[in-house]
């Protein structure tokens, strides 16, 4: 089942750069509405964002945060737990982080780690993991009666796939820093991973607050998909944008600027790239 659930509408395959452009521009331009709307009527958001290591969460969250404001949407990616936060209640380093009025807030990663990783690799105890099953919903359930719009995406990757980007990975300098050694193990856990899934989406997939898998072999499409959905869960109604005019430039009323040599300026390393690229051709 879950091998299936992986496989299932795999479309790796090319997608159109200026189609993609184009539809990308016009969603992060709703995007922007949909931000302004929070947080002028005080709405709160929580979106997490589940899946597989190199399933493509981090480059669907930058796509989202790109053009928005960091005051109002924030990308929440916690580091492993100190030892006081493993002391608290689970839940409660994440309690934390989510959103007064008029702010969105993206979980890279969230609380499912205790479903995923730790599960997985034995991070946590049994105990600690059923306890985890049963309370989730319950935590889920306050959020969403207390007005938070609540949205879980599970990014879906096969392993050709994975292994496919794991490569990639291995091989570009810009990019050696997302590839962990818990990622690489996670491919020898493969099934485990996906077992560990299976039974989160049983004790979790609930009405109130519900899945939603992304396809995520094709990025581009992933990001699309992921991004158009997301504004239609949120019942948002553009605002009328007043008409900007600019203000005339205060006069000089002899203000005299100090030298140019007083100043310290960063070397022009843009200019000697130039000069260098002219001797080279």
């Amino acid at each position: 089942m879950a091998e299936a659930m992986e496989r299932e509408g795999s479309g790796r395959g090319r997608y159109p750069k200026k189609a993609y452009e184009r539809e990308l521009f016009r969603l992060q331009e709703e995007l922007v509405k949909m931000e302004q709307w929070i947080a002028d009527t005080g709405g709160r958001v929580v979106a997490i964002f589940e899946g597989r290591d190199a399933a493509g969460k981090g480059g669907a969250i930058n796509r989202i945060t790109e053009h928005t404001n960091p005051r109002i949407t924030r990308h929440v990616a916690l580091p492993k737990p100190s030892d006081r936060e493993r002391s608290q209640w689970y839940f409660q380093r994440y309690v934390e982080e989510l959103p007064a009025a008029g702010e969105i807030v993206l979980f890279d990663r969230s609380w499912y780690n205790r479903a995923g990783v730790e599960r997985v690799l034995e991070f946590c105890t049994a105990a600690e993991y059923y306890r985890f099953l049963r309370q989730t919903p319950i935590f889920e359930r306050l959020l969403v009666e207390d007005g938070i719009i609540l949205i879980k995406y599970w990014f879906s990757v096969s392993d050709e796939e994975q292994e496919r980007r794991f490569a990639k990975r291995i091989d570009d300098p810009l990019r050696r820093w997302k590839l962990s050694e818990t990622d690489l193990y996670s491919r020898s856990k493969w099934v485990d991973y996906s077992r560990a899934k299976d039974e989160m989406f049983v004790h979790t997939d609930i009405p109130e607050a519900p899945w939603y898998v992304v396809d995520a072999d094709n990025k581009k499409k992933a990001r699309l998909n992921c991004i158009s959905h997301l504004l239609s869960k949120v019942p948002y109604e553009p605002r009328t944008v007043p008409e900007i005019t600019m203000p005339p430039r205060q006069r000089d009323e002899g203000y005299v600027r100090p030298p140019r040599e007083l100043y310290t300026y960063v070397p022009d390393h843009a200019e000697d790239v130039l000069r260098a690229a002219s001797r080279d051709h």
